[in-house]
């Protein structure tokens, strides 16, 4: 019994958990996978931190980002193809989204910066 229950939790975990990715999908479009490095590692000679770095969760959904987790007081950085910034702006606090400009097409790499850390990943506009 006890293993017939357990398999059916098991059954409705792993279907709740496809809903959930896709109501999500659906809500903040295409989420950017965004990777970690440290901006300059001689600053902040602190103590060492055991636990990771959380990476923000950002979607995108045509010219508009969708911030799925707080990004606020943040920078955000886009640079186009040529390595050119296009944008440098503070993230407002309590922002959950931020449109760009429509007229950007092509590909363009996003930054993240928050204190020493620098995420980054690529979108297709």
């Amino acid at each position: 019994m006890k293993k017939l229950l357990f398999s059916l939790i098991l059954v409705l975990a792993s279907s709740f958990s496809g809903v959930i990715a896709q109501i999500t999908s659906e809500c903040f479009g295409e989420e950017i996978a965004l990777q970690a490095s440290i901006i300059d590692p001689t600053k902040g000679k602190g103590p060492i931190k055991r636990s990771p770095v959380r990476v923000p969760s950002i979607g995108i959904d045509d010219h508009t980002l969708h911030f799925i987790t707080s990004c606020d007081g943040c920078t955000l950085l886009i640079f186009n193809e040529d390595g050119d910034m296009i944008i440098d702006m503070i993230i407002p606090d309590n922002s959950s989204t931020i449109n760009l400009p429509s007229y950007l097409t092509g590909e363009y790499e996003i930054q993240i910066i928050r204190g020493n850390y620098r995420f980054y990943g690529y979108i297709d506009l």
